[in-house]
């Protein structure tokens, strides 16, 4: 199975994954990272912070677009190249994270495709936005 190839998509078509962030989420994201920044993993030292409790990682909302350009759009076989973030809120625990990808331009010459990328909570509020540059999968060879 490969996902949508370069001749497959236009501009506009758009994709999405939500998933709610798990306390074991946010431990195994900082095992795997080594990012164990006490804002993230230690409660009684986030209580003092300006947040008043932990925050995910910044970058593990992110990787929910990885999961949306890898599986969905433009699916199995593309490869990420790019990504440009800004990040305009905090997740916590308990959050659900909508990520969403958009088709802003596509580059039949180079065979990049330039996505939209955000990431919004349960509120509807966007704590993440970029762009994002793909390869999208190339048609399978014929096998004449």
């Amino acid at each position: 199975m490969i996902g949508k190839t370069i001749d497959e998509l236009k501009v506009g078509d758009s994709a999405q994954f939500s998933k709610t962030v798990s306390e074991t989420d946010v431990y195994l994201f900082a095992g795997i990272t080594g990012d164990f920044n006490p804002a993230h993993v230690d409660e009684e030292y986030a209580k003092k912070t300006y947040f008043g409790t932990r925050i995910a990682h910044g970058l593990l909302p992110a990787g929910f677009i990885s999961a949306v350009l890898g599986t969905r759009l433009p699916g199995p076989g593309s490869i990420y190249l790019r990504q440009e973030l800004t990040f305009l809120g905090t997740v916590k625990v308990g959050d659900t994270i909508t990520a969403r990808v958009e088709v802003a331009e596509i580059d039949t010459t180079k065979g990049r495709v330039r996505m939209l990328t955000t990431c919004d909570n349960q509120e509807g509020k966007r704590v993440l936005t970029g762009e994002a540059v793909v390869s999208p999968p190339r048609p399978p060879k014929s096998s004449a």
